[in-house]
């Protein structure tokens, strides 16, 4: 029980990863979720409506998209764009390397499954929604913006939610890229601290570090999905 203990948690280990665990770990991991996430938002509304367009040229690329960033691991999505891209195209440069390349790759991944979850949202709402707005005298777009999209978002919001925590956890797959200075999020903080340390304890912190966030997230999950079900 004592070696246990030693190992797992020791509290003067733990307690030197403070405060970096907090003011770099744990917000470079937000940073990354929040932008990767976003970017995703914006990827899979576009690619959520070019799957609804009745133009073949707009269903067909986006279906490829989708197909293929949702049949990819997202640990070789974060390797091709980290590694792959600047060695394809020599002396590219991403701006702000410290959080880009892992943004990128994260939200090309969550593009392609919110793309899905909106296309079903849009699809939820009944067609007459759309006929109505079109009686009234509006334009495709303007309906389609002003209409049937609020509805759609608030269908599909406890999903959006769910996979806005499994971003956040994702977000430990970047630890492949090695990172700039100040740009470890939590699991690359905590596994060089294994390696400087020999001690395991910071790995629980670490995960005490996502737990902090991910329990939160999908309670939050649950009750948008009860009050989705009340109000069917």
């Amino acid at each position: 029980m004592d070696r246990l203990l030693d190992e797992f948690f020791d509290l003067d280990v733990i307690a030197d990863l403070f405060p970096g665990l907090v003011t770099e770990a744990m917000k470079n991991t937000l940073v990354f979720t929040v932008l990767g996430f976003s970017g995703g938002l914006a990827l899979g509304l576009v690619l959520a409506l070019m799957r609804i367009s009745r133009t073949r040229w707009l269903r067909w690329p986006a279906a490829t998209v989708v197909d293929v960033f949702r049949g990819l691991p997202a640990l070789l999505v974060i390797v091709f764009i980290g590694f792959g891209v600047p060695i394809a195209f020599p002396g590219l440069e991403y701006p702000f390397r410290k959080y880009t390349p892992g943004c990128m790759a994260l939200a090309l991944v969550a593009g392609a499954y919110i793309a899905e979850t909106v296309r079903a949202g849009i699809e939820g709402v009944p067609r007459g929604q759309m006929e109505a707005a079109r009686s009234l005298g509006m334009r495709y777009r303007t309906a389609m913006r002003r209409v049937v999209l609020p509805q759609a978002f608030r269908l599909v919001i406890p999903p959006l939610t769910n996979e806005l925590a499994l971003l956040f956890k994702d977000t430990s797959l970047l630890a492949v890229l090695g990172t700039e200075a100040g740009g470890k999020e939590i699991l690359k903080y905590v596994r060089d601290a294994v390696n400087r340390t020999g001690d395991t304890s910071p790995l629980v912190a670490g995960g005490l570090a996502y737990l902090v966030i991910t329990l939160p997230l999908l309670r939050a999950v649950a009750v948008l999905e009860g009050r989705a079900r009340a109000s069917r």
